[in-house]
């Protein structure tokens, strides 16, 4: 058992220089409503962590890990220029951004 006076003088030592505060225990200026808003702290930061865990949740398309918020599964692939239905996932880029196939963004879009 470690000696009493030893103790005590420590403590006395660590008052005199940090002050009051340091020598206190936690559990003085702890209260319910700081508990409950600690709680509910906690439970903001963990939904705040999962939502980010899904956001980065990759998907591998032809073999490139993509963001799963990026997949679009309702994408459009009728060129609005020529009207024509693309297979091509090279459209898919311009399809969305532009509202044109590859070949329409080259011959009518590129230089405007």
């Amino acid at each position: 058992m470690k000696d009493l006076n030893y103790i005590q003088a420590l403590e006395k030592a660590v008052k005199e220089k940090y002050g009051d505060l340091a020598t206190q225990n936690p559990r003085h200026f702890w209260n319910e409503e700081k508990e409950k808003q600690f709680l509910e702290d906690q439970k903001n930061f963990f939904i705040k962590k999962y939502k980010n865990e899904e956001d980065k949740e990759k998907i591998e398309v032809d073999g490139v890990l993509l963001p799963k918020k990026l997949i679009n599964k309702n994408i459009e692939r009728v060129c609005s220029i020529c009207n024509k239905y693309s297979f091509d996932k090279r459209d898919d880029v311009y399809i969305v951004k532009f509202k044109s196939c590859y070949k329409c963004y080259l011959c009518n879009l590129e230089d405007k």
